[in-house]
């Protein structure tokens, strides 16, 4: 783990969760479906990436996983979308930072961040002071290695799922690996590797 100084004046943990190619649409659904199993009241993710990279086709598939009700869009007009759980789990708090000025504005939202599961796109640099960990989610697409298998006709994505702070310098990534292999979602190749 690398530490990063700045929270709380104590150095912060930080451990990458996934750095891997995701080549369908379908798989970075899966994806997200995989990624709800590991949250839990008071996670924050931040998606990262350009406009049509995956995030919200990501949300859905952590909706999905979650278990809410009706479906997961796009938070573009409204800023912000709560979705409640079959289950009476933690709520799905959708938000889009991107028309947001500042992390104030954030805050003027007046999200239970503690008792909800928070999806933040565009919102890096928005979460200081929200809490001591976070998951941040870059997503990058074109001019990418991919595998002879890739399905040709839809652009593949480079993730990259970092987990910041405590809680997930100690989680139990439990089967992730083997989940995310089961999708089709390989390692991204490191300098040196053959895709």
């Amino acid at each position: 783990p690398a530490y990063c100084h700045g929270c709380s004046g104590r150095p912060r943990v930080s451990r990458v969760i996934a750095d891997h190619n995701v080549n369908t649409s379908d798989a970075m659904h899966g994806l997200g479906v995989a990624l709800a199993g590991l949250l839990r009241a008071g996670d924050i993710v931040v998606l990262t990436g350009p406009l049509g990279a995956g995030k919200t086709t990501l949300s859905r598939g952590v909706g999905e996983g979650l278990g809410v009700t009706g479906t997961v869009s796009s938070p573009t007009f409204v800023i912000a979308r709560t979705h409640k759980r079959t289950d009476g789990g933690p709520d799905l708090v959708h938000v889009d930072a991107y028309r947001l000025s500042g992390p104030e504005e954030l805050d003027d939202l007046d999200i239970d961040f503690a008792r909800s599961i928070s999806l933040i796109e565009w919102g890096r640099g928005f979460t200081d002071g929200l809490s001591d960990s976070w998951l941040d989610i870059q997503i990058e697409r074109g001019h990418l290695p991919i595998a002879e298998s890739a399905i040709e006709d839809e652009d593949p994505r480079h993730i990259r799922i970092v987990g910041h702070g405590p809680r997930w310098e100690t989680a139990d990534l439990g089967s992730w690996d083997e989940q995310l292999e089961s999708l089709g979602i390989s390692p991204f190749p490191t300098e040196g590797e053959d895709a």
